[in-house]
């Protein structure tokens, strides 16, 4: 009896073992498919359109130099700084639209000339005042003002003033599209070498996209210093010219 119950729970085990290399082995070939060079094979393609762009983008720095006086100093930075900010809310921009990118206090120092002698080491430098920076970025969407922006937030104290540079907002709507084109244009790829190869595609085994905008920045100047209070130029006349958005793609097909 034992000797019995013992042969059926070998062959169960036998007939397990079985199918268990029947389905690895259907795997394995499976997966060979997926990824054999010889059963497939990549094509791509890439979408291009044009858009207007609908931000333009500025960065207006104040930088305050001057003695030990810290409080002073930055007493007199965030005048100029806020001035700034009024005058860009003045000309319309939301405060949403309007950031503080960055603000740094660094010391300025003054080293005093000397000679390792005796074992004595050199005096450590002086700190004899303090440079303070701070930048503030606008999205600016009336491009209409944009000139002003850029003369006004220099006559309010800004010492550097980049930009604008011209983006699009929202990209998704101009990427989906490009992107419809760029897998179009894959495809024809695709059966145009099949074609001439004598082969028909099969299905999709891998997709890769690359997408961005390609960047746009007309215009920047600097001010160095406190030199100069006022811009006495008048306005720049700026254009925000379009950006095109690129996508590419790679497809792997399954040749059938």
């Amino acid at each position: 009896m034992n000797e019995t119950i013992k042969n059926r729970l070998g062959n169960v085990g036998t007939i397990g073992i079985a199918a268990i290399a029947i389905a690895a082995l259907i795997y394995s070939f499976a997966y060979q498919k997926s990824v054999d060079p010889y059963t497939s094979f990549s094509v791509s393609g890439e979408g291009r359109v044009t858009a207007i762009p609908d931000i333009a983008e500025i960065a207006a720095t104040v930088l305050t130099e001057g003695g030990t006086d810290l409080a002073a100093l930055q007493k007199k930075n965030s005048d100029k700084g806020n001035a700034v900010i009024a005058l860009v809310k003045e000309s319309g921009v939301d405060a949403k639209d309007i950031k503080t990118q960055n603000y740094t206090i660094e010391p300025r120092y003054q080293y005093t000339p000397c000679s390792y002698e005796n074992g004595r080491p050199c005096p450590p430098p002086n700190i004899v005042g303090y440079s303070i920076r701070q930048t503030i970025s606008v999205k600016v969407r009336d491009f209409n003002t944009v000139g002003e922006i850029l003369k006004g937030v220099v006559d309010r104290g800004a010492n550097t003033v980049s930009g604008p540079s011209f983006t699009i907002d929202d990209p998704k709507e101009t990427e989906a599209k490009a992107r419809e084109e760029a897998m179009a244009d894959a495809r024809a790829k695709g059966e145009a070498v099949a074609k001439a190869a004598g082969f028909k595609l099969g299905k999709i085994l891998f997709i890769s996209e690359g997408a961005g905008p390609v960047p746009y920045t007309p215009y920047s100047y600097g001010i160095g210093g406190d030199r100069m209070k006022t811009f006495e130029a008048a306005p720049p006349a700026v254009e925000p010219g379009s950006q095109e958005v690129i996508v590419s793609v790679s497809i792997q097909y399954e040749i059938k």
